[in-house]
């Protein structure tokens, strides 16, 4: 009856031959072994099994092939398919020993036999789970060659099985493996490209049993030399680089030691895809793991050294990855980035190969943000390369990098400054990138003067290394002349002037304007400097000393009102008396020695004396100096009284009266130097009236605003004491308290 139930469900021809070769299968096969097939004893089932294998056997011995398709059918849909385990069990069974029995003609009937196994691998019952494998395992020792095709489905199964829940299904799974890997090896008919999505589609997983299955076999099939993984890499490289950083140890020393034998074979292989591997290792040397970021680090490395020019396409790729991992926090890493850089900047190439030149200046921009000195200091010292091979493509991409390198002046290091200048010098070796450069220096200031305090002196002073000292400051001086923003230009110039009197790398330019009164050079580079230099008292007074025209020095001073002579002043005044002590100022301090030829000095210095308050130190400093000069009158004679009286008494009465035929011509003009020292002197006012102008704009600005706030506060006061007080309840009595 319960056939009948089963079969009624198809065709009407169908259930006839099904019903057929049911009676048949009954026929062949004995009652008590179909039973014992069933039972809930495995020696039963066991024995049950060898009788229907020797049945079998007979048949095939016979050629009775539709006797023993009746026999599998029936061990199918009355076992593999029944709902009771055991019935399972026997199915299993009966089929495994149906393949025995048939040995070398099993092949034409697997069709049947192999399906119904590899359904039962996903039972719920864990023994059934079991003796699915060892029906399987005793079926491929059979069938051996024959058995690959249906290698795919069973490699599945096997994945999902390594993982899984029962211990004893784990191992006979593992035995079946080892079975199946060696009928691979040995087989020629593998397909390997069949098998490769399989893989690929699986390496993902992260179950641990199942990526020890995965490595087993990438190793396996390695190993076979009529296999080549090796040009199928790409599709499972990225799969092994995920192992690296499992919990498990030995999942990574096995995924570790596949890689490193995939490796020795690119180096022995004579064509490699670099291109796609390229790809999944520099996403790898980002990985927070430590041992991953070191294996991909590596293996870029070699492959820069193999693949050489088929690498040009991914040059900015493996540039963005190399950079950062050459401030890693792992020595090895370091090492091998640094190394692997260096082979990189070696290569040469040309656009014309592909080597994509804006996109490296991408790289090299974006990590100029690096919080890392030694990535940041990598990525300039890549902009220089590319300025001195490409130098056309890299300006013509300037507009995506200038931004960038002129905020990284602002560097907190002092190395990566420098680079940064020098980029900027290189490029600024052109005269419109040289005038554009120092605009927007000027404009950095400006916008951010703390800038100008930390790092001015260090990028003023490279640039004058790295381009002409005197353009430098000809090109500052012309661009500050003009600045609108007046007490930014008097710090700016403020700035220059101290650079350029304390600098050893301006010593030449000092030289030349202490030429200004002699030759035409140094004549046209103080009048070059002054125009911008009256935006500060004091750096014009420098200059002038500087350049020892004593007595425009004399006349800006005596030039100077009370709204000039404030703190501000008085603090840069006690700078300058100070660098007068030093080295740079020898000259100056040796000119002492003639009072009668250099009257104008001492005046110079004696009105800077007599404008600084007498308990400063600078006073005293400046006045102890003057006292050391020698009791010489103008004449020469030491017991005169010219100049010694100058000292002691009226300090300007004798000067004024004696000077040097040098010196001979007042302020109103020198001809013979070619600078109007008159003209110069009302441009120095002129100047002076405009800072003193904005800053009583802004002091009045101030007080408008404090005045407009005091008028806020005291109307506020006004509608507060104008509001009326509380009104007391005058239906309430008043209490005691307040009738007393």
């Amino acid at each position: 009856m319960l056939k009948t139930q089963r079969i009624g469900v198809l065709p009407s021809d169908s259930v006839a031959l099904l019903w057929a070769a049911m009676v048949d299968a009954s026929s062949l096969i004995p009652a008590a072994v179909i039973r014992n097939l069933s039972d809930k004893l495995y020696e039963k089932r066991k024995n049950a099994a060898l009788e229907v294998e020797g049945i079998v056997k007979t048949m095939a011995v016979n050629g009775e092939h539709d006797k023993i398709t009746a026999v599998i059918n029936m061990l199918i849909t009355e076992f593999t398919r029944s709902s009771q385990a055991n019935h399972r069990k026997g199915g299993l069974i009966g089929l495994a020993a149906v393949t025995v029995g048939l040995t070398s003609e099993a092949a034409q009937h697997l069709e049947q036999i192999v399906p119904p196994v590899l359904d039962s691998f996903a039972d719920q019952d864990s023994r059934v789970r079991y003796y699915a494998c060892e029906a399987l395992y005793n079926i491929a020792k059979v069938v051996r060659g024959d058995f690959i095709v249906y290698f795919n489905q069973i490699f599945d199964a096997l994945c999902k099985l390594s993982a899984d829940s029962d211990a004893n299904v784990q191992s006979a799974a593992h035995l079946l493996d080892r079975l199946v890997k060696d009928i691979v090896t040995e087989s020629d008919q593998f397909s390997i490209e069949e098998f490769i999505p399989l893989l690929r589609e699986r390496m993902n997983v992260l179950n641990p049993y199942v990526r020890q299955f995965l490595v087993g076999w990438i190793t396996v099939l390695d190993s076979v030399p009529d296999i080549d993984m090796l040009g199928f890499l790409p599709d499972f490289l990225d799969g092994l680089f995920n192992m690296l950083s499992d919990s498990s140890l030995e999942i990574r020393q096995q995924a570790d030691s596949a890689l490193f034998e995939f490796l020795q074979e690119i180096k022995n292989s004579p064509s490699v895809d670099y291109g796609r591997m390229a790809e999944i290792l520099v996403q790898r040397a980002a990985a927070p793991d430590e041992f991953t970021r070191l294996t991909a680090i590596t293996w870029i490395s070699e492959f820069v050294k193999l693949g050489g020019d088929q690498l040009i396409p991914y040059f900015s790729d493996i540039l963005g990855a190399i950079l950062p991992c050459i401030s890693d926090k792992e020595e090895k890493i370091r090492v091998v980035a640094h190394e692997t850089n260096e082979e990189l900047r070696a290569i040469k190439a040309d656009p014309s190969e592909g080597f994509d030149i804006e996109a490296i200046l991408g790289i090299a921009r974006s990590q100029l943000s690096s919080e890392w000195e030694a990535t940041r200091i990598e990525a300039l010292r890549w902009i220089s390369v590319l300025l001195a091979k490409h130098r056309n493509e890299v300006i013509a991409s300037l507009g995506s990098i200038f931004d960038p390198l002129l905020g990284a002046l602002s560097d907190t290091s002092d190395d990566v400054v420098s680079l940064v200048l020098e980029v900027h010098a290189c490029i600024a070796s052109d005269a419109p990138h040289f005038r554009q450069l120092h605009v927007f220096l000027v404009h950095k200031f400006r916008t951010e003067q703390s800038l100008l305090e930390k790092r001015g002196a260090l990028i003023v002073r490279k640039l004058c290394v790295l381009l002409d000292a005197e353009k430098v400051y000809r090109e500052f001086s012309a661009i500050l002349e003009g600045e609108a923003d007046l007490d930014f230009a008097s710090i700016m110039i403020q700035a220059l002037n101290l650079i350029l009197l304390t600098s050893s790398e301006l010593a030449e330019l000092r030289a030349l304007l202490k030429q200004s009164l002699m030759n035409t050079a140094g004549r046209d580079l103080f009048l070059a400097l002054y125009s911008s230099w009256c935006h500060s008292p004091m750096a014009t007074i420098s200059l002038c000393l500087l350049a020892q025209a004593y007595q425009h020095a004399s006349s800006v001073i005596q030039s100077l009102v009370e709204e000039d002579i404030n703190v501000k002043f008085l603090v840069h005044v006690d700078k300058l008396i100070r660098l007068l002590e030093t080295p740079i100022f020898a000259y100056l301090r040796l000119q002492l020695l003639e009072p009668g030829r250099y009257p104008w000095l001492l005046k110079s210095l004696y009105g800077l004396l007599m404008l600084l308050p007498q308990q400063s130190a600078a006073f005293k400093i400046l006045r102890t100096r003057l006292r050391t000069i020698p009791a010489y009158n103008l004449n020469g004679d030491p017991a005169g009284s010219g100049i010694w009286k100058t000292l002691s008494g009226n300090p300007y009465s004798q000067i004024l009266q004696h000077p040097e035929d040098g010196e001979k011509n007042q302020d109103s003009g020198n001809i013979h130097t070619g600078i109007n020292f008159a003209s110069r002197l009302q441009q120095f006012e002129q100047m002076q009236y405009q800072h003193r102008s904005h800053a009583k704009s802004q002091l009045q600005n101030v007080q408008s605003l404090r005045s407009i706030s005091n008028m806020q506060q005291e109307v506020q006061r006004h509608e507060e004491s104008r509001r009326p007080s509380p009104v007391p309840d005058v239906g309430r009595p008043p209490s005691r308290s307040s009738w007393r």
